[in-house]
């Protein structure tokens, strides 16, 4: 499997992790970002930050150890934002009302211990998906960033506000997932880490805008049908 890259220089290697691809090797696991970039490059790598495996999108990685320090130090210091698009259930209800923007503040249990959670969201556009049937689903397209970067963080959040991220089989709604498969066509999650931008234009001086990728196919596809007027 040949791995995207998106962007290289002498510290790192930013790349488009395809959606099902683990980051991490492991029991069980056959492959892997970290294994399988090391082998494209023909160099260790080392992880700056993770993706769930369904999770599709850029993902930085570091060719040492002070280069993984200092880009992990980046993150956490909020000078690299990571933007993520979504396809999700209904519309995010907060305060008890539907909200197009705002921001899910909240606890996430993490290895025992109760961490803080925030979630930045836009909805760009909702639709309704209707089958012969009558049957009818509620969608929104969504863009977010973190303001904290917990494990499982967008995916647990968003259904916790009422718009669980459609395909998630973990924390998502399971009724409507199936619902999603036959009206349409939804398999898999759709969560892409869609962006990165700095507020330092010389931490990507051949492009200080920042990177962007297209959406992978199985969001595309579903937006382009349901999101495109």
């Amino acid at each position: 499997m040949e791995i995207s890259v998106v962007y290289e220089n002498s510290e790192i290697c930013i790349i488009n992790k395809p959606q099902g691809l683990s980051v991490q090797g492991g029991e069980g696991v056959s492959k892997s970002v970290d294994n399988l970039l090391c082998e494209q490059l023909g160099q260790k790598i080392y992880l700056v930050h993770r993706l769930d495996k369904e999770t599709s999108g850029l993902l930085i990685t570091a060719k040492s150890k002070e280069a993984a320090s200092k880009w992990t130090s980046l993150i956490a210091g909020k000078h690299i934002k990571k933007e993520y698009c979504a396809i999700c259930f209904g519309t995010p209800v907060i305060n008890g009302k539907k909200a197009m923007s705002g921001t899910i503040s909240g606890t996430l249990l993490q290895r025992g211990e109760e961490k803080s959670a925030v979630t930045h969201f836009t909805v760009e556009k909702t639709a309704v998906a209707k089958g012969e049937d009558s049957s009818e689903l509620e969608l929104s397209f969504l863009r977010l960033t973190l303001g904290t970067g917990r494990m499982h963080q967008l995916r647990i959040q968003l259904a916790s506000v009422g718009s669980p991220i459609a395909g998630d089989d973990k924390h998502g709604d399971f009724k409507k997932n199936r619902l999603a498969k036959k009206l349409c066509s939804i398999k898999r999650l759709c969560l892409c880490a869609c962006r990165l931008t700095s507020d330092d234009p010389s931490l990507f001086p051949e492009n200080s805008e920042g990177f962007s990728i297209d959406l992978p196919e199985h969001i595309a596809i579903v937006k382009e049908k349901f999101f495109s007027n």
